[in-house]
Parts: C-alpha cells; sequence; structure tokens
C-alpha cells in the first residue's frame, strides 16, 4: 500500500465521486462507462443489486436528483484498491431529502480509478452541517 498516497488518492476518488453526481455526467453514457469498471455492482438503498449495464441504462435517462456529500473518509485496502465513505443527502424533484450513509470501492489500473462497487443504505435524518467533515 505504500505507493498510494492517502491525501492524494482521497482528492482523486473524492473528486470522481463527485463527477457521478453531476446531471452532465448522469446523461452521458461514455463518461459513465469510464468511471464504473466492466465488473460493477451497485447495491441500492432499496437493496436491490445492479450491474454496470442497467445502471448504464438508468442515468441518462433519469433527472438527476440534487446529491449534497460530505465528511469523507478513505481506506486503502490495497496497492490499487481504495474505500470511500461518506453521508449524503440525495432531493430528487417532488419527494423529500433521502439521508444515506454510502460506500465505494474504487480500483486503479494503468494510474486510471474506476468505481468497482456502490452501496447506499438509508439513515436517520442528519444535520447538513456534518457534510463539512
Amino acid at each position: 500500500m505504500s505507493s498510494l498516497n492517502p491525501d492524494k488518492v482521497k482528492l482523486q476518488l473524492v473528486e470522481l465521486e463527485q463527477q457521478l453526481f453531476q446531471p452532465e455526467t448522469r446523461a452521458c453514457p461514455e463518461r459513465l462507462a469510464a468511471l464504473i469498471a466492466d465488473d460493477f455492482e451497485e447495491i441500492n438503498a432499496a437493496g436491490q443489486r445492479y450491474g454496470k449495464e442497467p445502471v448504464l441504462q438508468r442515468l441518462p435517462g433519469e433527472q438527476a436528483p440534487k446529491i449534497q456529500a460530505g465528511n469523507y473518509q478513505l481506506r486503502l485496502l490495497g496497492p490499487d484498491h481504495a474505500q470511500l465513505l461518506y453521508l449524503a443527502i440525495v432531493t430528487r424533484a417532488g419527494a423529500e431529502p433521502a439521508y444515506s450513509q454510502r460506500c465505494s470501492i474504487w480500483r486503479r489500473q494503468q494510474q486510471h480509478w474506476q468505481m468497482i462497487y456502490h452501496q447506499g443504505t438509508n439513515c436517520a435524518a442528519f444535520d447538513a452541517a456534518f457534510l463539512q467533515g
């Protein structure tokens, strides 16, 4: 794990994670395909499990929610794997905000990071000030 600088990796992965929150990224299958690995798995807050292809089909056609996230924590899992944990508030049009704890696992190949796993678990509402940490 000594080849990875934790501070640098955290900055890189937070930036990539936040790109996935952006409507322009979510609307672009090519950009999504570059950020998400072919062996990607997601378990959403409802407990449904998805691979890459369903995500690439779903996201470009849906109205992107507003996502506020913060309190990012990084765990290095190996020489080319890292886990990003964070809190999020997701607001969809016409709906109440949903609060969640989220986890993404990223893999580095040839200096390029791709998400291989993501899970969001609903949690009790929290003050948005917690996102600053």
